[in-house]
């Protein structure tokens, strides 16, 4: 996938990360492109807002887009590395490609989507891994709830 157009759709990931903060919740966004580049739907994590645990961006996101046909060829993007929960999402409907802002603050499974034949496009984006680094600094209780683990 070419990088340009990958960061040109991180945008609107980013933008719905923004929103997610703004509302008080966990600062990540996500959205589905399809495989003529047709934004399907776009969401951010919602856990906080929504008092849901399943609502994670990448589930918004998808939830958002509707049911298709076959979802060979769209590519979910995301501020950050998806966890191991939004990578079963990536592999159980047969999404081809995995576009993420960043993995500094967290690696979840885009390796293992990797070995099985999920492209994955890593941009390491500054501002998506800056936004998570003050987030998480000002937040630990909320986001080591959010990734299931105990400070």
């Amino acid at each position: 996938m070419d990088r340009e157009n990958a960061r040109s759709w991180l945008t609107t990931a980013v933008e719905e990360a923004r929103a997610g903060l703004a509302e008080g919740g966990i600062p990540i966004g996500a959205a589905l492109y399809g495989a003529d580049g047709t934004l399907l739907g776009r969401g951010h994590n919602r856990r906080v807002q929504d008092g849901d645990p399943s609502l994670h961006a990448e589930t918004a996101a998808f939830r958002a887009a509707g049911r298709q046909r076959s979802y060979r060829g769209t590519t979910m993007v995301t501020t950050l590395s998806p966890c191991w929960y939004c990578s079963g999402l990536v592999r159980q409907f047969g999404i081809s490609r995995v576009v993420i802002g960043e993995a500094a603050t967290f690696q979840g499974g885009h390796d293992w989507l990797a070995g099985h034949g999920v492209e994955i496009v890593l941009l390491d984006d500054a501002g998506c891994t800056a936004m998570m680094r003050d987030f998480i600094a000002r937040n630990p209780g909320l986001w080591h709830e959010d990734i299931g683990e105990t400070e």
